[in-house]
């Protein structure tokens, strides 16, 4: 996940125009996802992907990066966190709208990969709250955003966290990654 120096993961009003993403990045993450066969998003940002990746690797204008992304996105199982969707066609992707916690334990019980992830704020924080994150893969930005929406809210217990790895980008970006430490 994106993220500001000061925790936000959007601006106020949702925007993401602040994030810097490159070849190097791009290349990065590729190799990093191909290691999970399970996406989890919100609703909102489901939907933003379901209207661009499924034929974004088709584009005549389409880089190397759309071709790959475009490829996974429509291999991978999509797992949308979602009180409104409804499962009526929808390729490849379950839908959670009730059970959170019982239901993500069920896919981790499941042979298979990492489950990643990706953006979708107001699911991240549900999934904070319950502790079902296992792991933090932050994309810390070089900006300062002063307000906007946090990646962490309403925290009741302090989460330890030990770092895994770290790596900067070119373009100024510094790449975390965390497991949750469990007692």
């Amino acid at each position: 996940m994106h993220i500001s120096l000061d925790g936000f993961v959007a601006g106020p009003h949702g925007e993401m125009n602040w994030i810097k993403v490159d070849e190097e990045i791009f290349d990065f993450v590729g190799k990093r996802i191909s290691e999970g066969d399970t996406a989890l998003y919100g609703r909102v940002t489901y939907q933003m992907m379901e209207n661009y990746w499924p034929a974004a690797g088709d584009k005549p204008t389409a880089t190397r990066h759309d071709i790959e992304h475009s490829k996974w996105y429509n291999n991978v199982h999509k797992v949308v966190l979602s009180k409104t969707l409804k499962e009526a066609d929808l390729v490849n992707t379950t839908i959670i709208s009730d059970n959170l916690a019982d239901s993500i334990n069920e896919i981790r019980q499941q042979d298979g990969k990492d489950i990643l992830l990706f953006g979708s704020p107001t699911a991240t924080h549900s999934l904070i709250q319950q502790n079902l994150i296992d792991g933090y893969w932050l994309f810390v930005n070089p900006v300062v955003l002063g307000s906007g929406i946090p990646l962490f809210v309403d925290i009741k217990d302090k989460i330890k966290l030990n770092l895994l790895s770290t790596r900067r980008f070119t373009c100024g970006v510094t790449e975390l990654n965390y497991t949750v430490d469990r007692p």
